[in-house]
């Protein structure tokens, strides 16, 4: 019996060392886990940050606007110039080189090849059946058998747009109205117009056509002349016919805003060439030449001037 009792004893102490071992094997593993996550809580911590990062919404790339442009993008004239005259630089342009009929405009050459022949600006000049409009048969306020002098002519031409007036300056040159249309395309090669043809001195041919980069080479050339930006700019003018007056106004209404400052300025219409205008205008204190060529609607071609003058006001040259 007692041999038996001290194996007994003997096999629970076994296997409590057993138990024992056992605890401190698996202690140390658990604790160890702990301590290093103990130790180290920002880990756990700065993975769930990088995933959260990557998982954030995607940056989106903005996409810059050019506010100028977009703005210049409405405007409703099919061919367009912006141009600096005295560098030279070129603003901004639409359909630049294409030639097209220019209407009225025609007449800013009429003037600069009458002052180039150096006529008596003080001959009385007659209105005759030959300046009257076989072509499209306009009207005119201008009778025929009217006198008036040359300078009379020019500045109603100019101011007015009066065709019958630049018929007759271009029937009255040396040579008569061939010559003259022969001194107005001579003229423009000399101003490097190699877009540019004339047919006649009055505008009202759809055969007188010209490009926007060619009209702001003439717009260049006829500000030089004081009569031209006298008679182009001038609100209104007053002719005697007979025993009565008439009083003629200037065709473009911008002469009359007191917020432009226009130098020089010449508007067309005939129904191929649209509504036309060219402009030699100061805006803040730059020099600005501008074009528009085929612009649809009545009051189109002014819109477009007054989003360009608009525009103009917050232009910063490159580089400054």
């Amino acid at each position: 019996m007692a041999t038996s009792r001290a194996l007994l004893t003997l096999l629970m102490k076994l296997f409590a060392f057993l138990l024992l071992g056992l605890a401190l094997i698996a202690g140390p593993s658990l604790s160890s886990v702990q301590a290093k996550e103990a130790r180290q809580p920002h880990v756990a911590k700065q993975k769930k940050a990088v995933h959260k990062k990557r998982v954030a919404k995607p940056v989106t790339r903005r996409v810059l606007k050019a506010p100028r442009v977009a703005r210049l993008a409405t405007l409703k004239s099919s061919a367009v110039l912006i141009v600096d005259p005295q560098s030279g630089e070129v603003l901004y342009q639409k359909n630049a080189g294409a030639a097209m009929p220019v209407a009225s405009l025609t007449k800013l050459m009429t003037a600069l090849v009458v002052l180039d022949a150096r006529q008596d600006m003080d001959e009385m000049l007659e209105v005759t059946g030959a300046d009257v409009d076989r072509l499209k048969y306009s009207s005119s306020r201008l009778l025929v058998g009217t006198r008036l002098s040359r300078s009379a002519m020019l500045h109603i031409a100019l101011m007015s747009s009066e065709n019958r007036a630049a018929a007759a300056l271009g029937r009255n040159y040396p040579g008569g109205t061939s010559r003259f249309v022969a001194a107005m395309n001579a003229k423009a090669r000399a101003l490097g117009m190699l877009n540019t043809r004339y047919v006649e001195p009055t505008g009202l041919s759809s055969a007188n056509v010209s490009s926007p980069k060619d009209l702001a080479k003439l717009v260049i050339a006829v500000e030089k002349h004081a009569l031209i930006r006298q008679y182009s700019t001038d609100r209104d003018f007053t002719i005697r016919q007979g025993a009565r007056q008439t009083v003629y106004h200037n065709t473009n209404r911008l002469t009359a805003n007191p917020s432009w400052r226009i130098r020089l300025q010449k508007t067309g219409y005939i129904s191929e060439a649209g509504r036309c205008m060219v402009l030699h205008a100061t805006v803040k204190g730059r020099p600005t030449v501008m074009v528009f060529l085929d612009s649809q609607g009545k009051y189109a071609r002014v819109a477009d001037a007054n989003n360009v003058r608009a525009w103009l006001a917050r232009y910063k040259p490159p580089g400054r």
